[in-house]
């Protein structure tokens, strides 16, 4: 094992409650640990490393499970990432372009300025004082390291509401960070149950919000099949490319298009 692989660690930030990323983080296949993050936030902490065992570096395997999560969300999906040679994070957002940054160890920027302005738009942030923030962690700082950075990063992000439970903190090796979020009192252990039991939970955060109504009719129809119709090549690109993220995104875009389809049927047979 490299010192960059056993320095690995890394959190998946959600923009929703736990009760509602909770369904959605389930359709990853993986085992996670749930909890929350502040006002309309959550946080999930992975229990194991696939960075060691896939080939994969671990910003690419966060990477590609934002962007399999954010695909079937109306919310984003922030992932902070790092090990011995860099840190960042991946914004992915619905159906847009993932956006992302990257420090070196040292705290040296070789991102760029337009991806942290994305950022800021995307997540709603102020347009001036934040990005005078966000602006900061892009300038040359001998005092920074990459941790600070992200440390950067979260400070801004706290204006939103987020507020990461104590322990959790950008830098520590992904062992330490699952034994904090397991201690958490509020911790919620996301496993993989089958189709059936994820397609059901996600009716159920469905059917509890304000688009539920929305998922029945010919345009909701529409949207499922076309969920299908990008899902089956997003998940053959994946599996050619042994991609678990690209794999795992088209897999959910496939959950998704079927839920629609089946969104009245499943309503009638409980109701």
């Amino acid at each position: 094992m490299s010192s960059a692989e056993s320095a690995a660690g890394a959190l998946l930030l959600c923009r929703a409650e736990p009760a509602v990323a909770g369904p959605a983080a389930q359709l990853l296949r993986e085992r996670m640990l749930l909890a929350a993050a502040g006002h309309e936030w959550s946080v999930l902490v992975p229990e194991s490393k696939p960075w060691l065992t896939s080939g994969e570096p671990v910003d690419r395997v966060l990477g590609g499970w934002a962007g399999a999560i954010a695909v079937g969300t109306t919310w984003p999906v922030l992932a902070l990432w790092w090990d011995a040679d860099r840190a960042g994070f991946t914004l992915a957002s619905g159906f847009r372009r993932p956006v992302g940054y990257v420090w070196l160890a040292n705290g040296t920027p070789v991102g760029e300025h337009e991806a942290l302005r994305t950022f800021a738009a995307r997540l709603g942030l102020d347009p001036v004082l934040d990005m005078q923030s966000l602006e900061a962690l892009a300038e040359p700082d001998s005092e920074a390291d990459a941790r600070a950075r992200l440390l950067g990063l979260l400070a801004v992000l706290t204006r939103t509401g987020l507020t990461l439970p104590a322990g959790l903190t950008p830098g520590e090796p992904a062992d330490r960070l699952r034994e904090v979020a397991r201690v958490q009192p509020d911790t919620e252990r996301i496993e993989w149950s089958g189709w059936r039991d994820a397609v059901h939970a996600e009716l159920d955060v469905v059917e509890s919000s304000s688009i539920g109504p929305w998922l029945r009719g010919p345009k909701a129809r529409c949207l499922a099949v076309a969920q299908l119709a990008a899902g089956v090549p997003l998940t053959v690109y994946g599996l050619r490319r042994r991609s678990g993220g690209w794999a795992t995104a088209g897999a959910i875009l496939l959950a998704h298009g079927a839920l629609g389809l089946a969104y009245d049927r499943l309503r009638a047979a409980r109701d």
